[in-house]
């Protein structure tokens, strides 16, 4: 399968973005769908991971009740609706299939990256949020 984020920009803290990632080759029924991001100089970090047909959705902590994952099966398309940004949000932002779990450490939900696994991975799109 092959993804194509898009819907990256600059926005003002507190304001809202919606991200998608559209994919081709295969439909997203099958696969885990995650959302991930990569802050300048930080190691990339889970955001969002959507089991297969959609069936649970699961956040990292620093987002829920801020970013909510919805799905078109029509147009192949996820989606990532971000409300409420703020400053430490800015990061590219990237969608992959089969390359995430949830899981928790500290006491902090997170979504973690799998690897050894042959997960497709968009192109990234910049979110920059200013305060």
């Amino acid at each position: 399968v092959q993804l194509q984020a898009s819907g990256g920009g600059l926005v003002q803290a507190g304001g809202s973005l919606r991200l998608s990632c559209k994919a081709s080759g295969s439909s997203l029924d099958f696969v885990t769908f995650g959302w991930f991001h990569q802050a300048p100089g930080k190691e990339r970090e889970g955001v969002s991971c959507m089991t297969s047909r959609g069936s649970t959705i699961y956040y990292a902590d620093s987002v829920k009740g801020r970013f909510t994952v919805s799905r078109d099966n029509d147009k192949n398309t996820v989606y990532l609706q971000m409300n409420s940004l703020k400053p430490e949000d800015t990061a590219i932002y990237y969608c992959v299939t089969d390359s995430c779990a949830p899981d928790r450490k500290d006491g902090i939900g997170r979504i973690s990256e799998l690897t050894g696994v042959s997960g497709s991975w968009g192109q990234g799109t910049l979110v920059t949020v200013s305060s």
